[in-house]
């Protein structure tokens, strides 16, 4: 077990008092076996009420509604976990998908299927393309995943984007480059056109760069094989995910999860200046 903590940052600054409209919150970590959240706290300003819920995909949700205009919005989290995630390797696959291509059992299909859907249904063609390159098939499921998890993160060069939304799989084989969203995009719908069951994950990645803080939030992916549930795989780092991955939220279509989403009623000329700053560190 080790403990982490997690500081994140959203603020955002207008050149003149605006209405904040409400804005949706994905930056609680998922608690489960994996993860305990021992403390959070969470400092807002201007003046607010806060609503939590469970979403569709049970992710935490914050709905705030704001009771004053201002030239300024802050959003402050710091939550303390204990993760157990020590061994990403420890699982096993039942043996009628240890080898692919297999069939999800029929009681598992109906649950699975909308995380079958291809997303980016142009770039399907492209997609099968770049995949028959890598060879693939006959492969056992796990050697699959992580090849395909390797592809991505050797071919292709990491790029932070400051653009809202994912690039399609189109755009990023085109270009040869994107961000951490952009990567697990691309292994998502490759794995969908596959018929593996994938889904975004939002979240936390503990590492030297955001123990000095001044960084962001991250992206990966998950796929689900039977008799191991949901496993993420990382094709930014070209890992599988354990200890080092924090997961906020998780969806079907990356678009969905942003950690901070909302809008504002104000002149033309009051356009933000958005500061982000995420921190993450191994406490003692």
């Amino acid at each position: 077990m080790q403990r982490l903590r997690i500081q994140h940052l959203t603020k955002y600054l207008f050149s003149t008092p605006v209405t904040l409209n409400p804005h949706r919150l994905l930056i609680r970590p998922r608690a489960g076996h994996d993860v305990h959240i021992q403390s959070s706290k969470l400092d807002i300003r201007p003046a607010y009420n806060i609503k939590w819920q469970r979403d569709v995909f049970d992710n935490s949700l914050a709905v705030v509604s704001f009771l004053a205009r201002s030239n300024e919005l802050i959003i402050a989290s710091e939550v303390v976990i204990q993760h157990y995630e020590h061994a990403p390797f420890d699982f096993l696959v039942e043996e009628y998908a240890l080898h692919y291509p297999f069939q999800y059992a029929a009681g598992e299909q109906l649950d699975l299927a909308s995380f079958q859907q291809l997303k980016f249904f142009n770039d399907q063609r492209l997609v099968n393309d770049w995949l028959q390159q890598l060879n693939l098939f006959g492969r056992q499921t796990f050697d699959l995943l992580m090849t395909l998890n390797l592809a991505i993160h050797n071919q292709l060069r990491y790029q932070v984007r400051e653009e809202a939304g994912v690039q399609s799989p189109a755009q990023t084989l085109a270009q040869g480059s994107g961000s951490c969203r952009d990567y697990a995009t691309l292994f998502i719908e490759a794995c969908r056109c596959l018929g593996l069951a994938s889904r975004f994950v939002s979240g936390y990645l503990h590492a030297s760069a955001t123990e000095i803080g001044n960084a962001s939030t991250h992206a990966w992916a998950e796929i689900y094989l039977p008799g191991a549930g949901w496993k993420g795989f990382d094709p930014t780092s070209g890992e599988v995910t354990g200890s080092r991955h924090i997961a906020v939220a998780v969806a079907r279509d990356p678009e969905t999860v942003p950690p901070v989403s909302g809008s504002f009623i104000g002149p033309d000329t009051a356009l933000p200046i958005m500061q982000v700053n995420v921190q993450v560190n191994l406490l003692a």
